[in-house]
């Protein structure tokens, strides 16, 4: 049976989750149909804009992202303490730059309620856009509603373009976050559309590398202040009070060369290439070579739902109302 959103999302087990979205029959989000012959490529920018338009909006940060020809991924942080830190004012302006203001928020926005229960209601209904800036099933209603337009106008067509729902994983551990991660970063190279995670555009280790979301891009474009990826805050050279900020536990550094390493050697397509050098985030996750390989090139098929450990995913569990999680989405490691 298909579960409820709500019931998949628990921000006291994690704030990070794994969502992709998928093109119905042939409907084509970018690539080339090789029936018309008509290049969608185009359509990447799209997506990579009103991601980052929306990451600018919302208190949802993007860690991880790839843009494939019928279908995306996306790793989003969910940041609930800068949440409850907005003003009404801030949420009012947030949220109305995506939908029409109510005609009673503009009363109460310019001081003209006229009693105490306009003003609960007001404000009731400004709360419950606050929830939203940190759903991630209003964040990507958002996303696939304006490309889904946008694409049907471009095809002169009308009627679906997505699935119905997309799909999301709760990654309820540090190993489960930097396993999807790669797993996102490493799907152009696995699609052997590109020879290198340096070369895969449209991805967020591109972005990373390169300092710009796409090769052409012209950031001064965007009508928009452009929030960065999520960062990472895992290098040992950083000040201790530094450590205590919000970000991914990896150091930047660490991450783009366990990516790079595992790339050129899922293109090669040849274990037998593996370097001498590991990375060292393999150390510290205590994975032998092919395991890891393993992982990063089937972590979409393999796991489904939550992923993790038995005891994270035990406490998920319990507190998203489940008896339990099937032990397939624990995450082996060892």
């Amino acid at each position: 049976m298909t579960q409820s959103r709500q019931s998949q999302v628990s921000l006291s087990d994690t704030p990070y989750y794994h969502c992709i979205s998928r093109c119905v029959r042939r409907a084509y989000l970018c690539g080339e149909d090789k029936y018309t012959e008509k290049s969608f490529e185009h359509r990447r920018q799209w997506v990579v804009e009103r991601m980052h338009y929306l990451a600018f909006l919302f208190n949802i940060d993007i860690c991880a992202y790839a843009i494939m020809s019928n279908h995306y991924h996306l790793v989003l942080h969910i940041d609930e303490a800068l949440n409850e830190s907005l003003s009404h004012e801030e949420v009012c302006e947030r949220w109305c730059q995506l939908y029409s203001k109510p005609i009673l928020v503009e009363r109460w926005q310019s001081e003209q309620i006229v009693s105490e229960a306009e003003n609960k209601a007001a404000l009731a209904i400004i709360e419950g856009w606050r929830g939203r800036l940190v759903d991630i099933s209003w964040f990507m209603r958002c996303l696939n509603e304006f490309i889904a337009r946008k694409a049907n106008k471009e095809d002169e067509c009308s009627g679906r373009f997505w699935e119905g729902r997309f799909k999301s994983q709760a990654l309820l551990d540090e190993d489960a976050l930097l396993t999807c991660m790669a797993y996102v970063d490493l799907n152009p190279v696995r699609a052997k559309m590109t020879v290198s995670v340096e070369t895969s555009e449209y991805t967020s280790a591109y972005e990373r590398i390169h300092g710009v979301a796409q090769q052409h891009e012209k950031p001064q474009e965007y009508p928009f202040i452009k929030k960065p990826l999520f960062g990472f805050v895992g290098d040992e050279n950083q000040h201790h009070a530094e450590k205590n900020t919000q970000g991914l536990p990896f150091s930047l550094l660490d991450y783009i060369e366990l990516v790079d390493w595992s790339g050129r050697i899922i293109r090669e397509d040849k274990r037998g290439a593996i370097s001498n050098q590991r990375p060292k985030l393999l150390s510290m996750l205590s994975l032998d070579d092919d395991s890891w390989l393993s992982l990063a090139s089937s972590f979409g098929k393999d796991y489904h739902g939550a992923v993790g450990s038995l005891e994270a995913l035990a406490a998920y569990a319990s507190n998203t109302g489940k008896r339990w999680i099937a032990s397939k989405n624990q995450l082996r490691l060892h």
